[in-house]
């Protein structure tokens, strides 16, 4: 619904209005009369953000009314926003009160005065001056942070962060610190109340979503780990790399502690990839094993086991998807979970956990770059560090949280979200099946989650199907998005689910371990932006010359991250790490400026949009791939085609990229069916790259735009495909 369709103000809402929104004619005067009591309560030179911040306090909107009501409402309050002059209009506010409970707001409540002195008055004013100091200071940051998460040192850091290394432009962090991050996951942590008998895990399978919710305690997820682990050491050499490809089960997230814990490396593959790729990342990470399951469970039996034989020679461990027995036969030299668990049975129950140096090689995750081949993303024990101190500051995570995040460990919210969780005393919340339904939906109140992460495309079916009616999401009171790009509307209806609590949008990468940027509790927050840059982080953003804009002042361009970044990655395993985040940035503040890629807004009112990718890397349905992956596949499609060329576009209502492929015949005076030919690119990407990929639009053209060294002009046909679409109804 845009703005143009409410009446222009909340006051011109009459009981017709909202009966036509879908209300009850026995309601509609009623809800009129608490409207506007609740707007008249603003009034007195408040505007409408005022006016939209006293209606959702007073919760005149409720989560069983009709999203239409909620449309006409907050559009109505809207209507007049001039959006140029002041930015997007915030949808939630912080509390003076509830700040000083959050995470970061007790800190700044605690070292505040001391460290920011006179200037300090309360977590909400004086938040952009402890963010600036936490960039200018993340030795203090840090010492202070670290202490709020349950991380263990069997070695304390000489330091917290060393810069005299001129070739680490990242600087050397923690040098000398030695642990287990995996430990750190499973020792009961007093600070955080957490004990044995705690709960670690809550899930539930697919198909049983009238039955109650499963438990694990701390205890018993310890005792599971250690299992694995011992099993591991049956068949393994320490320092040995190990895949992980199955669906984010409390299964799979035992074996990835239990790897990290017994001094293995473990290979991250999404369980979605097709053989092909499979192979190509068991391949470049040099995987000796791999665990899967029989099968995926999404509302129907999807193979996986058969997936991997295809893709891998490795040995494979295969776990029941249901029930206790496989369900496929396995090849020669691959072994049952049960067969495996059994190699454990002789061996003592007292694990000693491998304890190494705090840069230690624990996980390997993979990103497209634009090139064919995926980047081999490293992870070391400072990277989990790192997110868990963002998900504390900015989600607020608290110890009596449940935290839920539909995701895979081939993602890096999959690591994300399980430190996040352990590492602060939260309880991981676990759906075995299809995020997309009604059922995950019960989950999420069944199970109490009360910090849900989402990507856009979820919360699109959900509003699709309108999969929570009727369910009750008033115990979440952090909602969280990242992934791709957000519909203003979707999230609209996203927080009205839970009596419009803030959504944090989150913008990073595996490379990154974190969001370089995003949004906090400490700021009013805007649908489909982002509020500023993570704590202890500072970005610019690069006019087409390469100079930063002065941090003020509205502008769009490419962003530059300060290098010295807790967490993020010093090398690559099969690129030139400095070749791929340094060369041809500019200096600034006499440091090198790291690129991530993405092209940002920075609009009046200090709010941030990301507008997509510098490079020919795109954002499918919250997962990067390249054109080059893409073109691979679609050139080989038809035998009568010359070459193609993939990008994505932008909606013009907003949302996320949409993926276009452009073709060239070999005859050009062929006839062509535009829909045949978008039936077989879609046909082979879903077999040979990621079934999840959709093609949008379908175009052929006599030639592509080209530099003088025959570089295809990607950008080119983005600029002319977003000119052109916006007129036609729907992609």
């Amino acid at each position: 619904m845009e703005a143009a369709t409410a009446r222009g103000s909340v006051w011109e809402i009459l009981p017709r209005d909202v009966e036509a929104a879908g209300l009850a004619a026995a309601e509609a005067g009623a809800f009129v009369a608490a409207l506007r009591s609740a707007a008249g309560a603003a009034s007195g030179g408040g505007g409408p953000d005022a006016v939209w911040a006293a209606v959702a306090a007073a919760r005149v909107l409720r989560p069983e009314h009709p999203h239409a009501l909620h449309q006409l409402v907050y559009y109505s309050v809207y209507a007049g926003w001039d959006r140029a002059a002041r930015g997007p209009p915030p949808y939630w506010f912080p509390s003076s009160i509830d700040t000083k409970q959050t995470n970061l707001g007790r800190l700044m409540e605690a070292f505040g005065p001391k460290l920011l002195g006179s200037s300090y008055k309360d977590p909400i004013s004086s938040f952009h001056l402890f963010h600036k100091f936490s960039v200018e200071h993340q030795e203090v940051y840090w010492s202070m942070v670290l202490k709020e998460i349950s991380v263990k040192f069997q070695q304390e850091p000489k330091s917290i962060l060393d810069t005299s290394d001129k070739s680490r432009k990242g600087g050397t962090w923690f040098q000398g610190a030695v642990l287990n991050i995996a430990e750190c996951c499973l020792l009961p942590w007093p600070s955080l109340n957490r004990t044995d008998d705690s709960t670690a895990i809550v899930w539930r399978d697919e198909g049983l979503d009238d039955y109650p919710v499963n438990r694990m305690s701390l205890k018993e997820l310890r005792s599971q780990v250690i299992t694995v682990a011992t099993a591991l050491d049956t068949m393994f050499q320490k320092g040995d790399r190990i895949a992980i490809d199955m669906p984010m089960t409390y299964n799979a997230v035992i074996i990835y502690l239990a790897i990290i814990l017994g001094g293995f490396v473990v290979v991250s593959i999404a369980d979605s990839f097709a053989p092909q790729e499979i192979g190509t990342r068991m391949s470049v990470s040099k995987a000796k094993a791999i665990f899967t399951q029989d099968f995926i469970i999404r509302g129907k039996k999807v193979p996986l086991y058969s997936r991997v034989v295809q893709g891998t020679s490795s040995k494979a461990v295969v776990i029941p998807a249901t029930g206790g027995l496989l369900e496929v036969a396995l090849r020669n030299g691959d072994m049952s979970w049960k067969d495996f668990l059994s190699c454990a049975a002789r061996r003592s129950s007292i694990y000693s956990p491998v304890y190494q140096s705090v840069d230690a090689l624990t996980n390997i995750l993979f990103s497209s770059g634009t090139t064919g081949e995926p980047k081999v993303i490293p992870w070391s024990q400072l990277s989990p560090m790192r997110c868990t101190a963002d998900t504390w500051a900015h989600l607020d995570f608290q110890p009596q949280d449940i935290g839920c995040w539909p995701t895979n460990l081939g993602w890096v919210m999959g690591p994300a979200i399980l430190y996040s969780c352990f590492l602060s005393g939260v309880t991981l919340a676990l759906y075995h099946g299809s995020p997309l339904g009604r059922g995950f939906c019960k989950f999420v109140q069944d199970a109490g989650v009360s910090v849900l992460g989402t990507v856009p495309s979820l919360v699109k079916s959900w509003k699709a199907g309108n999969f929570t009616e009727g369910l009750d999401w008033s115990k979440i009171r952090v909602l969280a998005t990242t992934g791709e790009a957000s519909d203003i509307d979707d999230n609209l209806w996203l927080s009205s689910r839970a009596f419009y609590k803030p959504i944090i949008e989150c913008c990073g990468g595996s490379e990154l371990a974190s969001a370089y940027i995003q949004g906090s509790l400490l700021r009013p927050q805007a649908f489909g932006a982002f509020s500023g840059a993570s704590m202890s982080t500072k970005f610019v953003i690069l006019d087409e010359q390469g100079t930063p804009y002065p941090d003020d002042v509205p502008c769009a361009g490419e962003v530059g991250l300060f290098p010295l970044y807790f967490g993020a990655t010093d090398q690559l395993l099969n690129y030139d790490h400095n070749k791929v985040y340094f060369d041809g940035m500019p200096i600034y503040n006499g440091r090198q400026l790291r690129r991530h890629g993405d092209i940002i807004q920075r609009t009046v009112g200090g709010y941030y949009i990301v507008q997509g990718r510098a490079d020919d890397t795109m954002n499918l349905g919250g997962i990067k791939t390249s054109s080059v992956e893409i073109e691979r596949i679609c050139n080989r499609a038809d035998e009568g085609l010359l070459e193609t060329a993939a990008v994505s576009i932008k909606p013009a209502g907003g949302g996320p990229e949409q993926l276009a492929v452009l073709a060239v015949l070999k005859d050009r005076s062929a006839p062509y069916d535009p829909n045949l030919l978008k039936s077989k690119f879609q046909r082979a990407i879903q077999k040979n790259l990621n079934p999840l990929f959709k093609v949008s639009y379908v175009k052929v053209v006599p030639e592509f735009p080209r530099t003088a060294s025959n570089k295809l002009l990607r950008r080119v046909l983005r600029d002319q495909l977003n000119q052109e679409l916006p007129n036609r109804s729907k992609l």
